[in-house]
């Protein structure tokens, strides 16, 4: 196997571990996105500015914890979320979390493409026929660090994130100076109503799949002491940052969009800069989470080949539409895909009391029916349910496992001495 696929099927090996800083900022690079200040906006008309800073702040907590917990078991295993999923969904299973999670993931990445492509046809004032080539260039440019693997993503990070960090906060201070200061934010009524766990649940759902998925990086965390840490700074600061910012230029401007903001500030370079950066960088990190869910659902170690033809169904989704759908979409991802974690971290500690054999160690069923009907009553609580649908489900998805484990243990029993 070539050394630069980085392990897509099996344990990631010593020798490809990284230390805190690698790991914490393609994590940032992950959660600096645009699209998150877009559930940010829809909060900041709902919202006066204090409950604003509480639901952003229990919303990314929250979240943070989720993709802790998967990242503390990813550190010690090696393995991602789709390699997980043979443990607690069966080896034919598991296609279902591939399937989900490159579902999710597919659709971010064809968000962003054409996010990019309309926004800089429009700062630039280019014809609308432009949008289509745009997002073809865009599509197939994304891929280019997730080829290199995470080399590519590190080196783009450490150039990106500070610039747009800066950006970000002079932004913010523009903003903030012109509503009048603290005095003028907390003086500004909201226009539209929402509720307190619809709120939370755009929070979280800006990020549910991300984090389901963010095992694709932490797994090669040299600890897991620093893959939980790199989770929770990357996640509470970036996400929340994002969060944050999308409401607070939605209060001032009635604009969640940051480059959209940018150009309001009379900042037209300064927004074209931050939103070829952004996207950049989620982008990558996007389309290698597809690659990473498509390996595994065909069983194939030719990463850098599936990157490609993600790209392609990525492209050719935005050039469907796909940008008109983010709030459906964030929605949807927060009930369907967090129980995918709920029942990964109740197989882990609870079947496998903190450590799972190696994978090549194991015979496992084709279908391990008891993670996928506590998956599926996960999913269905959470869609169904008034409160926060993705602590619902996860929730629900590994007390549902628990219970059933406890009561069918041996049908779970499908281990194997090691094989020499």
């Amino acid at each position: 196997m070539n050394a630069h696929d980085e392990s897509p099927l099996t344990e990631t090996p010593e020798s490809q571990r990284k230390g805190f800083v690698p790991i914490a900022l393609v994590l940032f690079s992950f959660t600096f996105f645009t699209g998150t200040m877009f559930a940010g906006g829809k909060i900041g008309v709902a919202f006066n500015f204090i409950d604003i800073l509480w639901i952003t702040a229990i919303g990314n907590f929250l979240l943070a914890l989720y993709a802790a917990s998967l990242g503390l078991i990813s550190a010690r295993s090696g393995l991602n979320t789709v390699l997980m999923g043979r443990f607690c969904f069966g080896n034919l299973g598991s296609k279902l979390s591939d399937f989900l999670l490159g579902f999710a993931e597919l659709g971010w990445f064809a968000w962003g493409t054409a996010t990019l492509a309309i926004s800089l046809a429009k700062i630039i004032h280019l014809p609308e026929a432009w949008n289509m080539p745009l997002m073809v260039l865009f599509g197939l440019g994304f891929s280019v660090t997730a080829l290199i693997g995470f080399k590519g993503l590190e080196y783009l990070s450490r150039v990106s994130i500070p610039m747009m960090f800066l950006l970000l906060l002079g932004s913010i201070y523009l903003a903030t100076k012109e509503v009048g200061g603290w005095v003028g934010l907390n003086s500004v009524k909201p226009t539209e109503s929402l509720t307190f766990a619809t709120a939370i649940t755009m929070v979280f759902g800006t990020f549910a799949s991300g984090a389901t998925q963010i095992t694709n990086w932490t797994r090669m965390a040299k600890s897991s002491r620093i893959a939980v840490w790199a989770c929770l700074v990357s996640f509470v600061i970036g996400n929340g940052l994002m969060v944050l910012a999308g409401a607070w230029m939605a209060i001032v401007y009635q604009q969640p969009d940051i480059v959209e903001v940018l150009i309001l500030q009379g900042l037209s370079v300064a927004a074209i800069i931050m939103l070829c950066l952004n996207l950049w960088t989620i982008q990558g990190p996007t389309i290698y989470n597809v690659s990473a869910a498509a390996c595994h659902l065909v069983r194939s170690e030719r990463r850098k080949t599936m990157v490609l033809i993600s790209a392609v169904l990525g492209i050719i989704l935005a050039v469907l539409g796909m940008y008109e759908f983010l709030i459906p979409f964030l929605l949807l991802l927060g009930a369907i895909i967090p129980p995918l974690g709920g029942v990964i971290i109740a197989d882990y500690w609870v079947r496998y009391k903190g450590k799972y054999p190696r994978l090549n160690d194991a015979v496992l069923p084709n279908f391990n029916w008891i993670g996928l009907a506590a998956y599926t009553v996960g999913a269905v609580c959470a869609y169904t349910s008034p409160w926060i649908a993705p602590i619902v489900g996860i929730a629900v998805a590994f007390t549902v496992y628990a219970v059933l484990n406890s009561l069918f243990p041996l049908k779970q029993l499908a281990m194997k001495e090691a094989v020499e």
